[in-house]
């Protein structure tokens, strides 16, 4: 073979992870942190990350572990006594009991979601996915081999889809459906009633629900989460709950998060995991040990969610009355979704200009789905979300 040849056949390479887009959030917060590092002043409004530091005493209790020695491989699935935590957590939080067994820890829930993904589709599998949606989950399915069907919404409807909707979108080919409340990018919350009515359509269907729950600890205005998973024995069955420590306790780059199943699932899941990425990192998994299984750290985390409210409120006030921009009010998660429809502009070319123009950061709406739209994060300070949102406001006075 000459070279030629060669180059022509390494050219050749996956199709189906070419058909894979980059993420938005992660491109559009890397070019502003990089414009904010050679010293240009933008105010970043994209992040999908608590602005917290981790918790102090989590941080020890890593560097306890690493004293200790725990620095080896753990169990591909996570050790015994997190998995017995996030057993007792569940429990406690959730109403809903599984034993470690059924317990996968892994790096990060999306982590977690695809692992779920993969033990459950086939090839010509459709997953029904709820518009807007968090944009990595059409390409997670895409990876499995498996169709994302979407169920559009709207902020009329509180962007939620009902049961009606969902049984609407259910064909013989349907495997799963992604739940996520609250919901990246809206901040919409199922509540227990909208549950109940969507669960009884999976169960008649013989859907599972793979019901994302990461956002739980971040709600607002008295609403409390509720996971589908506790409803009924059945619904228990049918469901792949997925949780993790990034959001709640401020521990993104630690990369833990878990799932909780029947054995039908975390059986296949635990062999995938062993032969793909294997263990979670074990210092990591001591940290999110510490932090599920400490009362003290409750207060801490009251306090940020009370911090989140008081930022959403702000941000809400300060776009009210702009013709321009209309934000969606979240009742949890830390973002803000924004009608941009009156402004002519695309998500793309808002953000873009908006970034080039004013330097303020946010996330376009199309990959979420929803070009009309653009993603505000208030897991910032009061003083970014000011200056953010004055920029923001001058800057749409001339377009």
């Amino acid at each position: 073979m000459n070279k030629e040849e060669a180059v022509n056949k390494g050219a050749n390479l996956s199709g189906l992870l070419s058909l894979l887009k980059p993420s938005a959030t992660l491109e559009i917060t890397s070019k502003a942190k990089s414009m904010a590092a050679s010293g240009e002043d933008v105010v970043i409004l994209a992040a999908g990350e608590p602005d917290f530091d981790t918790p102090q005493s989590v941080k020890q209790a890593a560097v306890d572990a690493i004293n200790r020695g725990e620095t080896k491989y753990t169990p591909a699935v996570g050790t015994l006594s997190l998995r017995k935590a996030i057993s007792e957590k569940l429990k406690k939080d959730n109403g809903v009991e599984y034993s470690p067994g059924e317990i996968i820890v892994s790096n990060g829930a999306k982590h977690s979601i695809y692992n779920a993904l993969q033990a459950l589709c086939n090839p010509g599998d459709e997953v029904v996915i709820i518009h807007p949606y968090w944009l990595s989950y059409p390409e997670m399915v895409t990876l499995a081999g498996a169709t994302p069907v979407v169920v559009k919404t709207s902020a009329s409807s509180g962007f939620k889809a009902s049961a009606e909707d969902i049984k609407n979108a259910i064909t013989g080919k349907t495997k799963a459906l992604i739940l996520n409340s609250p919901s990246n990018p809206s901040g919409a919350v199922y509540e227990k009633q909208d549950l109940k009515a969507i669960s009884d359509i999976c169960l008649d269907n013989g859907v599972y629900v793979i019901s994302d729950e990461i956002y739980e600890k971040i709600m607002f205005d008295g609403i409390e989460h509720f996971s589908i998973a506790s409803l009924s024995p059945e619904a228990r069955d049918m469901t792949v709950l997925v949780n993790g420590v990034s959001k709640s306790y401020s521990m993104t780059g630690w990369r833990i998060g878990y799932l909780a199943a029947d054995t039908r699932i975390t059986s296949l899941i635990s062999g995938f995991q062993s032969q793909t990425t294997s263990n979670p990192c074990s210092i990591s998994q001591a940290a999110a040990e510490f932090a599920l299984t400490s009362p003290e750290l409750e207060a801490e985390l009251e306090k940020n969610r009370a911090e989140y409210k008081k930022r959403r409120d702000e941000m809400m006030n300060l776009l009210a009355g702009n013709e321009k921009i209309q934000p969606f009010k979240p009742l949890g998660a830390f973002y803000l979704f924004c009608d941009i429809s009156a402004t002519g502009m695309s998500s793309v070319e808002f953000a873009g200009k908006l970034l080039r123009d004013e330097k303020v950061a946010v996330i376009p709406g199309g990959p979420f789905g929803e070009d009309s739209f653009v993603r505000m994060s208030f897991a910032t300070s009061l003083e970014k979300i000011n200056e953010g949102v004055d920029r923001i406001s001058r800057w749409l006075e001339k377009v």
